[in-house]
């Protein structure tokens, strides 16, 4: 009789209680399928598809970082509901999650930031590796990023690990193409108009060279006489290369520019300085005695 009584206890529990278990795993993975839909299709709407290797593996990461924090959500919410239907008091339960979660939440203020600021990097496509940028008062080259850190390494081999929380400005110099300011000093007595058409010369000439052709997408920019220095005049142009490659196209072109005026010979002026011997009160200067040596 008692046996009977168990039985049955036990399959009315799992016609009713057992069946709610039943559904509540059903539910819970439809809704981990549509929540990997939903994650996929929302990262694509936002940073759109692109034909870019590693512009995709970002976007798996960041479909991957939605999809579990969804996923989380949607098991955390799930395991409520079958310890309920198995009789568990879960308000007690939810109070003391709640006491630790706010505990481990202003403990981890920084944290949090760095996380949610490294999502945004990675999802804005603001820095990949490889590119060269300055942020939080650093610059170098983009070694890693992560959700907390993103790591560069400087012109002088010095790694740099910046928290992303701390990032709020991003200068990126090699996104998509780059620059390469030229501010060329002439003397006064140059002639402005040939000076540039001996930099138009060399920009042809560096672009037909087989190595650096490739590197420059376009024909330099002259933008024109730009100030009126003290011993100069100065004009301003600038160059367009591929990524990273703005320095090496720019020391090339200094470097031919500096042999063509050379060969033209136009001066590249230096400071001039003018000597004041001063004056007594009667308006006398002191000689200036020079003394010249023989050869």
């Amino acid at each position: 009789m008692d046996t009977n009584l168990y039985l049955q206890k036990i399959l009315n529990w799992l016609l009713t209680s057992g069946l709610h278990i039943l559904l509540i795993l059903v539910f819970t993975l439809i809704a981990l399928k549509i929540s990997k839909m939903l994650s996929k299709r929302l990262v694509n709407l936002v940073v759109r598809q692109k034909e870019d290797v590693e512009f995709q593996k970002r976007t798996q990461t960041l479909v991957s970082i939605v999809w579990h924090a969804a996923s989380l959500g949607i098991l955390l919410v799930a395991a409520m509901m079958v310890l309920k239907e198995f009789g568990v008091e879960i308000g007690p339960m939810l109070a003391a999650a709640g006491i630790v979660g706010l505990a481990v939440g202003f403990g981890a203020q920084s944290l949090v930031k760095d996380v949610i600021s490294g999502f945004f990097i990675l999802l804005e496509d603001q820095i990949r590796v490889g590119d060269v940028v300055q942020i939080a008062g650093k610059g170098g080259l983009v070694e890693k990023i992560s959700l907390k850190t993103t790591i560069l390494r400087d012109l002088s081999g010095n790694v740099h690990y910046v928290p992303n929380g701390q990032i709020d400005v991003v200068t990126n110099m090699t996104k998509e193409f780059s620059r390469y300011i030229f501010d060329i000093g002439v003397a006064y007595r140059e002639d402005v108009d040939e000076v540039m058409e001996v930099i138009k010369e060399v920009d042809e000439e560096l672009r037909n060279d087989p190595n650096f052709k490739d590197d420059i997408l376009e024909p330099i920019e002259i933008m024109g006489l730009d100030q009126f220095a003290n011993s100069a005049v100065i004009i301003r142009a600038r160059t367009t290369t591929k990524p990273i490659q703005q320095w090496r196209v720019g020391r090339e072109f200094n470097r031919r520019l500096k042999k063509k005026f050379d060969e033209k010979n136009i001066q590249i002026p230096f400071p001039h300085l003018t000597l004041y011997m001063g004056e007594d009160k009667q308006g006398q200067a002191p000689p200036l005695r020079v003394l010249k040596e023989e050869k």
